[in-house]
């Protein structure tokens, strides 16, 4: 038998086989996004047919009560429903659940005495998917390190962000973690670094001879990494008091966006060879100071409902400005915002470039020379897309000129469904592909810029600006773009 699995075909008694356990498979994220990821996947081809799934929570459930809980939460690609119904059973009857039992020594032991029984005599590779609290993270990672890891194949083990609270709790966790596991084991797991965006931030840069030359301090003005949202049940409890927006997004998710748009290119596309690039990137980012940043806590909506919390400091907004201090970009301001209810979904990065020098158009524009600067915007949210504003000729006798962008609107271009960033993610933890998740290196380095901040919100030397919700957030994070010559995207 030939299956098309991972990019090539393989005759099937040649592939090992897979386990994937789901830990704290009962809850939200397990049900709403890994299974449905899962089964994406194994519909596409991606999964071997010797894949086997395990659900563990605490619960005391049957497979057929597991299998009944994540039915109703998968569905086949819009763009091919070939043996859809089919395919569901086929991916729910490999799948079984271990509940925990008296704690989690025992509980693991469980799930590793049910994973040799089905994996047989041949064994498999292993993956453990730690979707639980993280205050449980190093109880459950310490139980699998010692009972449930497999000689007959390779462990990985997966973690979902926040990776600690600060930089103390984080290198705590990831030394505990490294007693364990070796480097290459541990897979930090930021979905929103799945998106399709941040794959074409290097293939843009690295694959396109006109930008290469370009992309430095001599040729680029300023760079804006936005992600705003809407308020949202989804949004509101993302946020809650030990975390808020500078842990949740901005300590990952920003920081690495910044670090793959300004790294040097890397040797190869290796995971560890773009990892030893990006760590270089954020060791160069220095500590923000508080003149360069603004934090933000959006108001109640409605006279019934109270602010994020009358007592907490906690910030749903924070913007900065950043500097990386290297040769290619000495000067450069990164300014990167991030915060929830906003007045629109916006993910996009914003690449701008410096006037033309003796521009003999000058006085042919017919709004502000800042204006006319040419700038390449990779959009995410809400379409995504990438466009160049340039300037050109209004059609007619007089000699008038206008900014104009030309756009790739993906939706127009690729008739193709949009895989989940989970489903991208997942792929690459199966396929050993590290380079979308943060190395303990980079998740120091990452600390280390944002230590300063938080350690003036924990003494309360800080007070967010409070901002309307639907707005564009705090009047302060206006002043800090102005402050640095660049134009506020909604404006």
């Amino acid at each position: 038998m030939q299956t098309q699995a991972f990019g090539f075909a393989r005759k099937e008694d040649e592939v090992q086989p897979l386990s994937i356990a789901v830990i704290g498979a009962t809850g939200d994220l397990s049900r709403t996004k890994i299974f449905p990821a899962l089964f994406a996947l194994y519909y596409s081809g991606f999964l071997p047919e010797n894949v086997r799934l395990f659900g563990y929570s605490r619960d005391k459930l049957t497979d057929g009560d597991l299998r009944s809980l994540i039915a109703s939460t998968l569905t086949c690609r819009v763009d091919h429903q070939e043996n859809c119904g089919s395919k569901i059973d086929s991916f729910l009857s490999r799948t079984f659940y271990v509940d925990e039992g008296f704690d989690n020594q025992e509980g693991i032991l469980k799930l590793n005495a049910k994973m040799e029984q089905l994996e047989g005599a041949r064994g498999a590779n292993r993956i453990f998917y730690l979707s639980v609290p993280q205050e449980a993270v190093l109880d459950v990672a310490t139980c699998i390190a010692d009972k449930a890891q497999t000689r007959k194949g390779w462990n990985r083990l997966v973690v979902e962000k926040p990776f600690g609270f600060d930089a103390l709790s984080s290198k705590m966790l990831t030394d505990s973690l490294l007693l364990k596991f070796e480097e290459k084991q541990l897979y930090r797991m930021d979905h929103l670094l799945g998106r399709n965006l941040i794959e074409n931030l290097t293939v843009l840069r690295f694959s396109n001879l006109v930008f290469e030359p370009l992309w430095s301090r001599k040729y680029i003005r300023n760079v804006q990494v936005i992600l705003s949202e809407k308020l949202s049940l989804e949004s509101q409890s993302r946020y809650p008091d030990d975390y808020g927006v500078i842990r949740e997004l901005v300590h990952s998710h920003i920081l690495q966006m910044v670090a793959l748009l300004a790294m040097e290119t890397p040797i190869s596309l290796d995971g560890e060879d773009i990892r030893n690039e990006k760590v270089k990137v954020l060791r160069s980012i220095g500590k923000l100071e508080p003149k360069d940043v603004i934090l933000g806590q959006h108001k109640a909506m409605s006279k019934d409902k109270t602010d994020v919390s009358v007592t907490s400091n906690t910030p749903t907004f924070f913007a900065a400005a950043l500097y990386i201090n290297n040769a290619r970009w000495d000067g450069v301001p990164f300014l990167i915002r991030a915060g929830t209810g906003l007045t629109s979904h916006r993910m996009e990065i914003r690449i701008q470039f410096d006037h033309v020098p003796g521009n003999i158009y000058r006085g042919r524009m017919g709004h502000s020379i800042d204006l006319a600067t040419n700038e390449l915007i990779l959009q995410d949210v809400p379409d995504e897309a990438i466009l160049i504003r340039v300037n050109n000729k209004v059609p007619g006798l007089s000699l008038h000129l206008d900014t104009s962008e030309l756009n790739l609107l993906y939706k127009d271009k690729y008739n193709a469904e949009v895989p989940d960033s989970y489903e991208h993610l997942i792929l690459d933890v199966i396929d050993g592909d590290n380079h979308l998740f943060m190395r303990s290196d980079e998740l120091a380095a990452a600390w280390n810029i944002l230590t300063p901040v938080l350690q003036d919100i924990s003494k309360n030397n800080v007070c967010p600006e409070l901002y309307d919700v639907g707005g564009r957030g705090p009047e302060g994070a206006c002043y800090l773009w102005a402050k640095h010559g660049v134009q506020w995207v909604e404006d």
